[in-house]
């Protein structure tokens, strides 16, 4: 029987295993070793766990995959591994021949941060994925699951990699935060939108939080969600009991909290860290018999970035224009140069100015537009948490934007054509994305609003044949220039009107092409706008420095009530009545100190290499460097700067620094450091915490002795003692780790008694970290320097 999710929830409920990890750790496997041996050398031992939680009730349970990949293992040992694992769930399930017991290829994190933060590129990242998906369908998985990640990034190259390699239903689950967030920074409404996009049959969360914990996130993701939701708790928070890794629920407790989920909106539900088969079958018997909340389309209109979403609804979305060529002399320029740095200056600028969207192209004769697109994405999504607009009518040039595109993109555009269609709609469909579609087509653009509502009724129409839905078109019925004919304008309105009203999708404008030709263009462009914010315009494609089109967007919400307390309204005109914004073009060149907050590299380097001119190093260090790394690293602990944004922002900095450092005489480079030894302990391959916190411990002034990861106890005791290390930091992802770092711990305290540990990683706590014997818990990178900044002081 195949995994038909729709016809299988007719029934109820489905329920995946629980915790590998933890039964395997039961059964013997050793502090550090790695689970996915064991599908060679104790097979039955794997079966036997696989048969208990079929048992139990679980309907899906995981191939023991979780840490198999070529990027850890050769390509021979890692197949062999992956067979293994399918055939050990294929033994266990032949027992079962009920119809509804499934096989599913488990994929976990690749271990590494991907570019720009860090050092694994994308396609890198997609082709180890798709090793183990080809090498998971060859061996009879009825279903993928890609979980456990913390980076929307490397969760779109797991799904790609999926989709290009088999034809399997395609489950993902994500890890978050007390706060809603993946560790990269993404919210629970911006994976939605980048999973849905792709086309995954579920999605949900996993790891990281009790059920207690993760049942205050359901109803965000349920919300938003038009496919199945998938809760996959650990046992409660884990804790240290007779020097055994025990959680704070019980099993009963378990079974009350995961029915109270089915009831919230959970159709699939499961167990992560901690849950044994005792766990799965008292939710199975507290579920079974329930009826599911049924999964309903949200319908809505959205795009995302890395962190949030954008939804296109009462409030108008503002799309930043200044990063198209079309009459901008200087960004041609810049483009023909190769100056990237005046494209993030100016990205950033209009965020700055108001910008929901930031509308992107970079298409210029002579140039390698597929090329450039792909360099202006990557680099404005790394100093940028804006949604882009991906603009250009070259597929060969959207298809690659969109595919390293980290969020689900707005693309600009489609046309009424059938060649458009046809080149257009596979790719949008493939990578997920909102699409801008013009009312134009063979016959060339209608001068009636009926006929450009008829183009954009049999838009939508083909859009359906290639299963996207209408809530993915955004329709332009094109803003014509009044100079040519008065009635363009009325023409335009009409449009929106109709399309808004009859056809229900949203409309956009690039609003400044009414005024071609005409003098006081402002005058007329904001009026033009407030008009068709009457009839319902959804989206407006205009410039965020205009002080009149940015005026008539804050009095136009603060009238419509969709200006709560007129907060925004008067952030606006309070303090800028007599100021009008000017394009980051014109402006003034950054201060060091905002080049390194907004993480502008070049602008960092260059600008700290003018004021050498008139400051010495070390005031450059101590009064412009480290107080915008402060600023960035409270923003960072206060959630208002995520993860992406305080390494960009570190990067900036160590460009600073570099030039600063050059500047030094060398006996000011060479007196002594701060040394931290940092690993990730043995066992674990995961070390994309370590190396965040390396990075910021190295721009923060310290020495870092970066031993690697899945080192041993004794080699990271050795080298505390060949350097008379004061501080060593260890890093575990798995709760199948944690014993090789209490092990770590314990010879340092032994051998080293005068060194302090600090510990960190998704299955730590402090009560946790304080019974392993560690001296400091830090629960991100910035909780690591504080803690180094207070050990050195």
């Amino acid at each position: 029987m195949s995994f038909n999710i729709k016809e299988l929830l007719k029934s109820g409920p489905l329920f995946f295993d629980g915790g590998m990890g933890t039964m395997l750790q039961s059964r013997g496997l050793k502090p550090g070793e790695a689970s996915e041996h064991w599908n060679l050398t104790h097979p039955e031992e794997i079966i036997a766990i696989h048969k208990s939680y079929y048992k139990a009730g679980s309907n899906i349970v995981t191939s023991n995959t979780f840490g198999v990949n070529p990027l850890k293992y050769d390509k021979e040992t890692a197949a062999k591994m992956i067979e293994g694992a399918l055939n050990c769930v294929k033994a266990a399930r032949d027992s079962f021949d009920d119809g509804r017991r499934f096989v599913a290829l488990d994929i976990g994190p690749c271990g590494r941060l991907l570019k720009p933060y860090g050092d694994l590129d994308f396609e890198d990242a997609v082709e180890a994925f798709g090793f183990v998906v080809r090498e998971g369908a060859k061996n009879g998985a009825d279903l993928i699951i890609i979980e456990t990640m913390n980076d929307a990034y490397e969760t779109k190259a797991a799904v790609i990699a999926a989709k290009e390699n088999c034809n399997l239903p395609i489950i993902a689950s994500n890890v978050y935060d007390e706060s809603a967030r993946l560790l990269t920074g993404a919210d629970i409404p911006a994976m939605i939108a980048l999973l849905e996009g792709l086309g995954v049959t579920a999605l949900g969360m996993n790891c990281s939080l009790g059920p207690v914990q993760m049942r205050s996130l359901l109803p965000e993701l349920v919300k938003h969600s038009s496919v199945p939701v998938l809760a996959m708790p650990n046992a409660g928070m884990p804790k240290v009991v007779g020097g055994k890794t025990t959680y704070d629920i019980t099993a009963e407790q378990f079974g009350d909290i995961m029915a109270e989920m089915v009831e919230m909106g959970a159709q699939l539900i499961g167990g992560c860290c901690g849950t044994t088969p005792e766990y799965i079958a008292n939710a199975v018997e507290k579920i079974s018999g329930k009826a599911i909340v049924p999964v309903t389309d949200k319908n809505e209109t959205v795009v995302s970035s890395y962190t949030h979403a954008v939804c296109f609804n009462e409030v108008p979305v503002l799309v930043g224009e200044r990063i198209n060529p079309t009459g901008k002399p200087k960004l041609k320029a810049a483009l023909t140069s190769g100056d990237i740095g005046y494209i993030l200056r100016e990205g950033v600028s209009q965020q700055e100015q108001g910008a929901d969207i930031l509308d992107v192209n970079v298409g210029l004769p002579g140039l390698n537009e597929a090329e450039l697109l792909c360099t202006a994405v990557r680099e404005l999504q790394a100093v940028t948490d804006l949604p882009l607009q991906l603009d250009t009518s070259d597929p060969a040039a959207m298809e690659q934007a969109m595919r390293i595109y980290n969020g689900k993109p707005l693309v600009n555009s489609v046309t009424g054509k059938a060649e458009s269609m046809a080149a257009v709609f596979p790719i949008v469909k493939k990578y997920g994305g909102a699409v801008i579609a013009l009312t134009i087509n063979e016959a060339g653009i209608p001068e009636t609003a009926e006929g450009r509502f008829e183009i954009a009724e049999n838009i939508v129409k083909e859009a359906a044949k290639y299963g996207i839905s209408k809530k993915d078109i955004i329709v332009d019925p094109l803003a014509l220039t009044v100079s040519s004919d008065p009635n363009n304008a009325l023409i335009t309105l009409e449009s929106i009107r109709l399309i808004t009203e009859k056809l229900g999708v949203k409309t956009s404008l690039g609003v400044s092409n009414v005024s071609f030709g005409l003098p006081g263009r402002d005058k007329l462009n904001s009026a033009f706008f407030l008009a068709a914010l009457e009839k319902g315009l959804g989206c407006a494609i205009l410039n965020p420095y205009s002080e009149e089109m940015m005026s008539v967007y804050h009095c136009w919400k603060a009238l419509h009530a969709l200006d709560t307390g007129f907060g925004e309204y008067i952030a606006y005109a309070a303090p800028n009545d007599a100021k009008k914004a000017a394009s980051v073009s014109d402006s003034s060149s950054e201060s060091l100190q905002s080049s390194i907050i907004k993480g502008l590299r070049d602008t960092s380097g260059s600008t700290a290499k003018k004021l050498l001119e008139t400051v010495t190093p070390m005031e450059i260090i101590n009064e412009h460097i480290i107080p915008a790394l402060n600023i960035v690293g409270k923003g960072f602990e206060d959630k208002t700067i995520y993860l992406p944004q305080l390494l960009m922002s570190a990067e900036a900095a160590q460009a600073a620094f570099d030039e600063v450092r050059a500047a030094m005489p060398a006996s000011d480079n060479d007196g002594p450091k701060n040394e931290i030894i940092i690993a990730t302990v043995k066992g674990d391959i995961h070390d994309i915490g370590k190396n965040i916190v390396k990075a910021l411990l190295e721009n923060f002034g310290f020495a870092v002795i970066d031993m690697g990861k899945d080192v041993e106890p004794q080699t990271i005791c050795d080298e505390a003692i060949k350097h008379n290390s004061p501080l060593v930091g260890l890093s575990a992802l798995m709760t199948t780790t944690v014993p090789a770092m209490e092990e770590t711990i314990k010879l340092l305290k032994k051998h080293c008694p005068d060194t302090k540990t600090i510990v960190g990683g998704a299955v730590l706590t402090p009560e946790y970290a304080s019974r392993i014997g560690a001296d400091f818990y830090a629960a991100d990178a910035m909780e690591a320097v504080r803690c180094a900044q207070e050990m050195f002081k």
